[in-house]
């Protein structure tokens, strides 16, 4: 194997690390719990730009990535309990158009408060040291993102597969209303499960500021690469997240490097593909 594939290969797995953290908070609101959240991208951009202001007060990188997590993470419960609720009942539609709007507004604050120029956020070297491994030289910190992914798979899975609340949340899936009817409380299960997914999305903000770049209509980019991992994936399936995720790191990797003017066209095959042969994803369950 040539050094440039390996590297292709390792920039795709980067990539597909940080679009599993993306469509698994997605995955949560969208696939398990039904919540149409098309506001999941402006998180992330909110997210990585408060991660940005901390880190420039304060210097630590640790500190604004656990920062913009619980600060998005209480902003989604704000929204969940004072707007969101009100309007679940009413299905998709309000719930998309309330979304839409919320990520319009969060745009246009960030815009006015950090500028509309591109930022980065700096990595801190003590986490991006070059690691050479069989000959190829890759920068630290994208292992470190590598390895993040792989924790917050394993945590997800354990929350979701391995605890009460867990099960709680996928009997609610299949069955709310005998749920309900034996004491959970499904609205709390909604509130934890949103606030979850928005604190995923708070955590890629850093984590996607500091691979790549913040900049207004990142967050409109994000939520396309979300849905179609999602899409992809199956809706609801953390498995299915993982294995969409690895197969869009790679196309758009390779993409970028032999055809950079199809790169985003290439990302949608796969997408298109699935639609037409297994609608409801590569693991995802027939409704």
């Amino acid at each position: 194997m040539s050094m440039k594939i390996a590297t292709l290969i390792l920039n795709g797995l980067t990539e597909g690390a940080l679009f599993f953290v993306l469509g698994s908070g997605l995955t949560l609101a969208f696939g398990l719990m039904k919540v149409v959240n098309l506001s999941h991208g402006a998180f992330y951009l909110l997210g990585g730009y408060i991660g940005l202001s901390v880190l420039g007060a304060t210097g630590n990188w640790v500190l604004a990535l656990a920062v913009s997590g619980l600060s998005i993470a209480v902003f989604g419960l704000l929204f969940e309990r004072t707007m969101l609720l009100r309007v679940r009942k009413g299905g998709d539609l309000p719930q998309t158009l309330l979304t839409i709007a919320l990520s319009t507004i969060i745009a246009d604050v960030a815009l006015a408060i950090w500028g509309g120029h591109p930022q980065s956020i700096k990595v801190p070297p003590v986490i991006n040291p070059p690691i050479t491994v069989l000959g190829i030289t890759y920068p630290g910190f994208r292992y470190f993102l590598i390895l993040s992914s792989v924790i917050i798979a394993f945590a997800l899975w354990f929350i979701l597969y391995k605890t009460r609340f867990g099960a709680a949340v996928r009997a609610s899936v299949d069955d709310r209303e005998t749920v309900s009817a034996l004491g959970v409380r499904i609205d709390a299960i909604y509130t934890i499960m949103f606030m979850l997914s928005a604190l995923l999305a708070g955590v890629a903000g850093v984590l996607g500021g500091t691979f790549l770049q913040l900049s207004p209509g990142e967050d409109t980019t994000i939520l396309t690469y979300s849905l179609v991992v999602i899409i992809v994936g199956g809706m609801g399936s953390l498995l299915g997240t993982v294995v969409s995720s690895l197969i869009l790191g790679q196309i758009l990797s390779f993409g970028l490097a032999y055809a950079p003017e199809l790169s985003m066209f290439l990302v949608f095959i796969p997408m298109a593909i699935v639609l037409a042969v297994r609608p409801q994803g590569l693991l995802g369950r027939e409704s």
